[in-house]
């Protein structure tokens, strides 16, 4: 039984997701832990490497990530890539960790469906998760409803063909690192679209979907939210801004609007674009926004570039609570021995996954079914 465990654990390796709870032996499995912080320095997906740190702030870690190195479909012939996902969860960890249980398998299940990579496949498989969560808010709705009112930003990247599909639905953000020619400078190209009521662009969005709502965001306390609740129109999850039926009692009375709604308030389509990949482009950094609060998309690609790869995701996270320490005016160091919970008057979740590109290996391996209009 320990030669087929150990056999399987090598056929998974190229692949990590952080563990939720304390089993010292999960944490030892899933790489390296140090306090509140779990990551993997270096390693090998098909396409190069990558480096993944999380931070845990909350009480309850709400953020959740991913990278699955290999098929990208049900069937053995389908494509081969880097599927990359970072969930960051909010109101409590359930949908979080329900999309890093079910998003992936999903989306091989459309790509062999489908015999390829496509928006219309990454869409199903957003819509199929999204379905497949609401389906369980209304199971527990009796017996748990507050897990009505929580939901998850939704970030993933596909790597194959010598393309690379970035999808968001939320706040996290996807940034590119590409070499300008000549200077030898690593320049930041922001691929993934946002959904937070802080930009004017959501909100005419939002204004234009419900035309006939005037509160449909609200600024409050200095912050725009989408019917003064939340800041993202973008989610998994969020059942109580989707349907009627589970924004009432027995729902906590701070969840509930005063009126009723037909349409969903919120949306769990993503954004999505594709990128064609060049020999300048270096590597790619997926974050929750955790990391983005504290550190601009130009900072965090020079880190990257001016420093080895490995551990270099930990690198990022620690940057951003250097930042984080210094605009409350403490240190660093004494930022790290707060625990859990009180760590989130400081600072977010934060999950970074930085995945260095081979431009060798990116051309082969994934069927493609549509050439989409590159960015």
């Amino acid at each position: 039984m320990a030669e087929v465990i150990n056999a399987l654990m090598k056929m998974v390796k190229p692949c990590w997701r952080p563990c939720v709870g304390e089993d010292q032996r999960c944490r030892d499995k899933c790489g390296k832990a140090s306090g509140l912080m779990w990551y993997k320095s270096l390693a090998n997906h098909v396409s190069g490497e990558f480096s993944i740190a999380v931070i845990q702030a909350n009480n309850l870690l709400e953020d959740q990530s991913q990278v699955e190195s290999g098929p990208l479909s049900s069937s053995a012939s389908g494509p081969r890539g880097t599927f990359v996902g970072v969930y960051d969860g909010h109101g409590g960890p359930e949908a979080s960790r329900f999309v890093n249980e079910n998003l992936f398998n999903n989306l091989k299940k459309f790509a062999s469906e489908h015999q390829g990579i496509s928006e219309n496949v990454i869409k199903k498989a957003f819509a199929a998760t999204e379905d497949d969560f609401l389906s369980l808010v209304k199971k527990q709705w009796q017996s748990k409803p507050q897990i009505a009112s929580v939901g998850s930003c939704c970030l993933i990247g596909l790597i194959c063909s010598g393309l690379l599909y970035v999808a968001n639905a939320g706040d996290s953000r996807a940034v590119l690192g590409r070499l300008s020619s000549g200077i030898g400078r690593v320049t930041a190209v922001q691929l993934s679209e946002e959904h937070n009521a802080s930009f004017e662009s959501v909100r005419e969005e939002l204004r234009s979907l419900h035309p006939d709502d005037p509160q449909i965001v609200v600024l409050k306390h200095k912050v725009w939210r989408v019917k003064g609740l939340i800041q993202i129109s973008r989610s998994i999850g969020d059942a109580y801004l989707k349907k009627a039926e589970f924004n009432r009692e027995p729902l906590l009375s701070k969840f509930r609007l005063s009126e009723s709604f037909s349409s969903p308030i919120l949306s769990s389509e993503p954004s999505i674009s594709a990128h064609e990949l060049q020999p300048e482009d270096q590597f790619v950094i997926f974050a929750s926004d955790g990391l983005w609060e504290h550190l601009n998309n130009q900072e965090a690609v020079e880190i990257v570039q001016k420093h080895p790869r490995d551990g270099i995701a930990k690198r990022l996270v620690r940057a951003a609570l250097q930042k984080a320490a210094r605009k409350r005016e403490m240190r660093y160091s004494d930022l790290k021995k707060i625990e859990r919970g009180v760590r989130r008057h400081f600072h977010d979740d934060i999950t970074v996954i930085v995945v260095f590109v081979n431009q060798v290996t990116t051309k082969r391996g994934c069927s493609i079914l549509s050439r989409p209009t590159f960015r």
